[in-house]
């Protein structure tokens, strides 16, 4: 039987919930994820709020493999994401010496005042996550990643974490191109094809360009067989269809 890792993400900051910063993290994070056997299950958006940001991370840490958290590690006043963590897992906070050299790399000693220095309090007992950018790590405690929300940081985080992930069975997908055919066509038969075949996702999704509008139907599972024949199963399912000359 396939292994099967699953994951959540938690997404830190009123400027995401207000529309002032649109976040471009969530999908890089799920097609990565995806991509190396982690399955992501659900995905949060929380304001800069303790005890909401509290009470999500113990909810999510313990329903999931892994949890990832975006956000909320800066030098200002309203990134409190370590302090919450420290108050999740129920353990002290301080400056940690690690941080504190990683962050005199990048700051010479007038630099690095008191706000930066805030860059540098870990949680008791987490270990650091590098980031070569801007040298201010992140930081793991428990099955937690606390990342930067800034994306091309997230990211670079990310491909440190990767490595020490525990991972799954990949994610077999397959697309089908429903050229012609409307939803409510095939709808009917792909609900029977879904049903015969539970182990596998099957969905449609309909998309409208310059050309018109597009249908695709994506397969998806983890075990080769079984998303083969499902394919086929749709794949013969349209082919009959448009044999039978149906309207649009």
């Amino acid at each position: 039987m396939a292994v099967s890792v699953t994951a959540a993400l938690l997404i830190i900051g009123d400027e995401i919930l207000t529309g002032r910063t649109k976040d471009k993290n969530i999908g890089y994070i799920a097609e990565y994820l995806t991509g190396i056997g982690v399955d992501l299950r659900e995905v949060r958006v929380v304001p800069d709020v303790e005890e909401e940001i509290v009470a999500a991370v113990n909810a999510l840490r313990g329903r999931y493999t892994y949890l990832f958290t975006t956000g909320g590690i800066g030098p200002t006043h309203d990134d409190i994401t370590a302090d919450c963590m420290a108050k999740a897992f129920g353990v002290g906070i301080d400056h940690d010496p690690r941080a504190v050299a990683m962050l005199r790399e990048r700051y010479t000693p007038e630099e690095l005042n008191e706000a930066r220095m805030r860059m540098a309090r870990i949680p008791d007992g987490a270990s650091l996550i590098e980031n070569p950018i801007s040298k201010a790590p992140g930081f793991r405690i428990g099955n937690v990643f606390v990342m930067a929300g800034v994306p091309s940081i997230m990211q670079a985080m990310l491909d440190n974490i990767a490595p020490t992930l525990e991972t799954g069975a990949r994610m077999i997908i397959e697309t089908i191109e429903a050229e012609g055919l409307a939803e409510g066509i095939y709808a009917e038969g792909l609900s029977r094809i879904a049903s015969s075949y539970s182990s596998v996702s099957i969905g449609s999704y309909p998309s409208f360009s310059t050309s018109g509008f597009r249908n695709q139907i994506v397969v998806r599972g983890k075990d080769p067989d079984t998303v083969a024949q499902a394919a086929a199963a749709v794949r013969d399912h349209l082919v009959h269809l448009k044999g039978d000359r149906a309207p649009l």
